[in-house]
């Protein structure tokens, strides 16, 4: 049996995760090693020293990696875009309200994306983002900062909002930014080139995991409920549920990611990383994996043989 290593950093990564180890074991005669990576350090020399073949998230570092000189390959893009939604106390009902107050912002994830998506709406020189590091509010608690007037709003993954909302805070329907998102993957380009048979079959089992997840959701919670409430330390069927359909939404089976999204992508790698600017992102990206698969008609084959 083929093998490779897939490193990630977040469990809330685990259901698509899993899903594609489950389908690489089942048809492709592959076997995808999961290796969880928590220290930042040690996640981001993973590709270099050997510890992983592939990464599903946290690809921004890498354009400075390319900027010296690394050979970087991503490769597929599955999520809709960044997945968040925006909070806000009751009394908001607009953007336009946020003029002259704070916007609290992770300091994980992507956290320059808020300043794109505060630019697009005119508001970037009139409202002041306030990073707010998860060891003081709790994770993905900087809702909290909202609740006690500190701040007009912040985005928050759709897998904590229950808190948030509890706390009296509601959602407000802003337009999103389009960007790669969670759940893209790169490697090295050596690798790619010295596995291409390896590769193909990852992608085939990354395609069948999408389809799997999107067509037949219940089929692949039951296969997968006892590994991740152990991984995701969740005990309640319902809770799982929720976070599963949560990820399960954000996905898109032709993982393709559009240009404005590669450009926002760059942009925001850019601010925390300035050496990368002047970078040709679209080097960076090698989708013949997917499109070979795709024009053959696989995508829409597994897509057709999960619908029956």
């Amino acid at each position: 049996m083929q093998s490779l290593t897939l490193a990630y950093r977040d469990d809330d990564r685990l259901p698509v995760i899993f899903a594609i180890r489950e389908m690489a074991r089942r048809h492709y005669d592959l076997d995808v090693k999961v290796v969880c990576i928590k220290g930042g350090e040690a996640y981001e020399a993973s590709l270099f020293n050997g510890a992983a073949d592939i990464l599903i998230e946290h690809l921004e570092y890498l354009y400075d990696e390319a900027h010296k000189g690394k050979k970087i390959s991503f490769f597929c893009a599955p999520s809709k875009g960044g997945g968040l939604d925006l909070v806000v106390p009751q009394a908001v009902h607009g953007v336009e309200q946020f003029r002259g107050k704070k916007f609290a912002v992770r300091s994980h994830g992507q956290p320059h994306a808020v300043t794109l998506w505060l630019r697009m709406l005119g508001l970037e020189q009139d409202v002041e983002t306030l990073i707010v590091h998860d060891k003081g509010v709790g994770r993905w608690g900087q809702w909290k900062k909202v609740v006690s007037g500190e701040c007009i709003a912040t985005f928050m993954s759709s897998l904590y909002l229950p808190d948030a909302l509890n706390a009296g805070l509601k959602i407000l329907p802003v337009p999103d930014i389009p960007i790669v998102g969670h759940f893209a993957q790169a490697c090295l380009s050596e690798f790619a080139r010295e596995n291409d048979a390896v590769m193909r079959a990852y992608a085939k089992s990354v395609l069948h995991a999408l389809s799997w997840l999107a067509a037949r959701p219940a089929e692949a919670l039951s296969t997968l409920s006892s590994e991740l409430k152990s991984a995701m330390q969740v005990d309640n069927d319902a809770e799982l549920k929720r976070r599963v359909d949560s990820v399960v939404h954000g996905l898109k089976i032709r993982p393709y990611p559009t240009p404005q999204a590669i450009a926002n992508t760059y942009e925001i790698a850019t601010i925390e990383f300035p050496d990368a600017k002047g970078l040709n992102p679209l080097t960076l990206w090698d989708l013949h994996w997917v499109k070979d698969l795709d024009d053959g008609g696989f995508i829409d084959e597994i897509a057709r043989q999960m619908s029956s």
